[in-house]
């Protein structure tokens, strides 16, 4: 089997050292790990496979001899490197939104549409977390019949903003029941016991940065350039995996027993609709691993073509680190 060198830009973040940990539990062929941060994050230690590795403060030609660079760093820092990575050789797997809507780049859910992988010019995008693990949900759907508009309500983990979101639940819940003030930081309000409906800037339209993702970034994946989507995101006190409500309109009439068994045999799916004992996907059971739960399967009552149902997954794995190294291992199979 190939090896590969592999650096990891942004190691030291939440995204990045679970893509180490990914790396290991899939049993990536690695020969070299170069993980690459800011000075500031420079000399820290990691673990792999058995190995002590130091971080490295990342430069221009921190990428020679590389074949995979898996990027868990913000736009600015992709967009500074993108051109010395190209350059190198290496390919360049980014889960910043940095170049998700560039038309020269392909974006990835390897369920869905695994062979625009090889149509890169240096570059794969990773999809937005809610839109991977909405589409992964639909995509059973999309087979039986083409989905021509969605209607999503996302509920988004606090990690989702990163390492912060979640201590920052902790510590108002924390301060709260000291009776003593809450602080506020990451969020735009408190979070504790509170949900919060805005992720992502607003646009004039009314929508936010966010939203809008789920229908551009879709029609991009699913190769639907008609598709609609009326998103609304929402930030929850939940510590990891989002959630969403999604009513998928299809050209044709489905039936919801042979959508059951089209989403049970999917892929990267797990049917969890039980409702007589109570069964349905939930964030504390979707957590830390990378398969997206599907329930709450039911037929639309507003429109005969409709499809409802909820779904979770874990958004720092399937939404973001997995994701990535499923693209990645696309090119060991080649």
């Amino acid at each position: 089997m190939k090896q590969f060198k592999v650096a990891i830009l942004g190691a030291s973040g939440a995204v990045g050292r679970e893509m180490i940990k990914v790396l290991q539990e899939r049993n990536f062929p690695v020969s070299e790990l170069r993980p690459l941060a800011s000075a500031r994050s420079a000399g820290q230690k990691i673990s792999f496979n058995g190995q002590e590795i130091t971080i490295q403060e990342i430069n221009e030609n921190s990428f020679e001899g590389i074949d995979i660079v898996l990027g868990a760093s913000p736009n600015k820092v992709a967009k500074q490197y993108k051109d010395a990575i190209v350059k190198s050789g290496a390919v360049f797997i980014d889960n910043s939104s940095a170049y998700r809507m560039d038309p020269n780049v392909p974006l990835v859910v390897p369920e869905i549409n695994p062979e625009d992988a090889f149509k890169h010019q240096g570059v794969i995008s990773n999809p937005n977390c809610s839109t991977i693990i909405t589409l992964v949900a639909v995509n059973a759907i999309n087979k039986l019949s083409p989905i021509q508009a969605m209607v999503a309500s996302t509920y988004q983990a606090t990690s989702g903003a990163g390492a912060n979101g979640p201590i920052e639940l902790a510590s108002q819940v924390k301060a709260l029941e000291a009776g003593e003030p809450v602080e506020v930081k990451t969020f735009q309000y408190q979070i504790a016991y509170n949900v919060i409906p805005q992720i992502g800037d607003f646009l004039e339209t009314g929508f936010t940065t966010e939203e809008m993702k789920m229908q551009n970034e879709g029609r991009k994946i699913m190769h639907l350039p008609e598709l609609k989507v009326n998103c609304t995101c929402v930030r929850v006190p939940v510590v990891r995996s989002h959630s969403i409500s999604v009513t998928a309109v299809t050209k044709d009439h489905l039936d919801i027993e042979t959508v059951k068994n089209a989403i049970a045999n999917e892929k990267g799916c797990r049917l969890v609709d039980d409702p007589a004992n109570r069964r349905y996907p939930m964030p504390l059971e979707t957590s830390d691993q990378d398969i997206v739960f599907v329930g709450r399967i039911r037929q639309d009552i507003i429109n005969e073509n409709g499809i409802t149902l909820w779904c979770c997954g874990d958004q720092v794995r399937k939404g973001a680190a997995t994701n990535a190294i499923q693209i990645a291992e696309l090119f060991i199979e080649e």
